[in-house]
């Protein structure tokens, strides 16, 4: 009986919670398209001549879907900054999944430093976001007040 509320309670916070479900998203996109790249970059030896656009492309798509918790939530840093942290979490997991096959990964980046890399990006954004909306809120509070 316990496992069915506790499953219950999960569905409700995930269907109820817009960070959540945005991060969760965003971060199965963000992992196929990762995956993507990285098979194609290793399994098919024609596109070489094109690696550069290539690569192009695919962090370009990575950075696009990356923003999608940044649109989304821009004047609301805690949603902004936990939708983002929960999308980069699904790709630094991948990316440490992947690590296990290809080993050269390992040797640039540890999937620790792509979680970081991901979550201070995502805490400048909250943090410019926060300020932003103290200053929108104070800049509103001041000009509602009638000035004799």
């Amino acid at each position: 009986m316990q496992v069915a509320s506790s499953n219950s309670y999960i569905h409700s916070a995930f269907s109820e919670n817009a960070a959540l479900r945005i991060g969760f998203y965003s971060g199965a996109c963000l992992s196929l398209i990762f995956a993507g790249w990285l098979v194609i970059a290793n399994r098919v030896p024609f596109l070489e001549p094109i690696a550069l656009e290539r690569n192009i492309i695919a962090a370009s798509l990575l950075g696009v879907i990356a923003c999608i918790p940044l649109i989304r939530f821009y004047r609301l840093p805690a949603e902004l900054l936990l939708s983002g942290l929960v999308a980069w979490t699904f790709l630094s997991l991948t990316y440490r999944a992947f690590s296990f096959k290809f080993v050269l990964l390992e040797q640039y980046y540890s999937a620790f430093h792509v979680f970081v890399l991901g979550a201070i990006s995502y805490l400048v954004f909250a943090t410019i976001s926060w300020v932003g909306t103290i200053i929108w809120r104070v800049h509103a509070t001041s000009g509602s007040h009638t000035h004799h």
